[in-house]
């Protein structure tokens, strides 16, 4: 009698994880209410655009704890690794954005009363980016604080060195300086750490940029944001905000006059 080859496949159980169960699509899929009503047809590419965000911040802020604890371990090479996700997590939030500039104006208003307070600018996870990214100008605090007492996970990103101070430590710590890391060919890792925080800067200056765009393309270049924000006017003064001033500054200073 022949006897049915054994297998490495385990048995089917009842509660076996599914495409579905694993990801939580019931839950998923039943988070995307639209309020307008009748409900206008474009309400629910705006609200999926921003979940989306959301669920990309939450793993860019993730990322960060990786990156961090390699900047405090001094290990450059787990810092360019981490970084380099970041560089391309922030670049999927950015290409997002081109969904939302199918979004003309009219149609927009026809649903942005059903918005009520709500503003891109109550993004906590947002917000904690920011701050881990190293923002802690006037202009940014007064932001945060403006209706109360930042969230929790603001305030832990608050607590938290900037990029650019654990940057500055881990260069210490090898006994380098910043024009080093420009100048001396031995400093590899180093070089591209410093180059691949620099693209993440970029990488963020341009969300920023194309944001203040849509939002001047859809509500105009004066026109108060949601929930009585400032809108477009507001986030014109964040484009220049820089995460690594001293990086750029030792980069201006030894290649700024070369070619000349």
């Amino acid at each position: 009698m022949s006897q049915t080859p054994p297998t490495d496949r385990p048995r089917a159980a009842d509660d076996e994880v599914t495409y579905g169960s694993y990801l939580a699509l019931d839950e998923l899929l039943s988070l995307q209410r639209p309020r307008s009503e009748p409900e206008h047809p474009d309400e629910l590419l705006f609200i999926v655009v921003h979940q989306a965000s959301e669920l990309w911040f939450k793993v860019i802020l993730h990322e960060f704890d990786a990156l961090v604890a390699a900047l405090e371990g001094k290990d450059a090479l787990a810092a360019v690794t981490a970084v380099r996700r970041i560089n391309a997590l922030t670049r999927i939030v950015t290409s997002q954005l081109t969904a939302l500039d199918t979004l003309p104006p009219q149609r927009f208003a026809q649903f942005r009363g059903y918005l009520g307070t709500s503003s891109g600018s109550q993004s906590v996870q947002f917000r904690a980016i920011e701050a881990a990214s190293g923002l802690r100008d006037p202009h940014f605090m007064h932001a945060i604080a403006e209706h109360g007492d930042p969230p929790a996970e603001v305030r832990a990103a608050l607590a938290r060195p900037t990029l650019q101070e654990l940057f500055l430590r881990l260069l210490e710590s090898q006994g380098v300086t910043l024009e080093q890391v420009y100048t001396d060919a031995a400093q590899t890792d180093l070089f591209l750490l410093a180059e691949s925080l620099l693209e993440y800067e970029q990488a963020f200056g341009l969300w920023r940029f194309l944001h203040v765009q849509l939002v001047e393309r859809i509500i105009g270049p004066t026109t108060g944001g949601t929930g009585g924000t400032l809108g477009a006017r507001y986030l014109q003064r964040t484009i220049n905000q820089r995460f690594f001033p001293k990086l750029w500054e030792v980069r201006g200073a030894i290649f700024g006059g070369q070619g000349k």
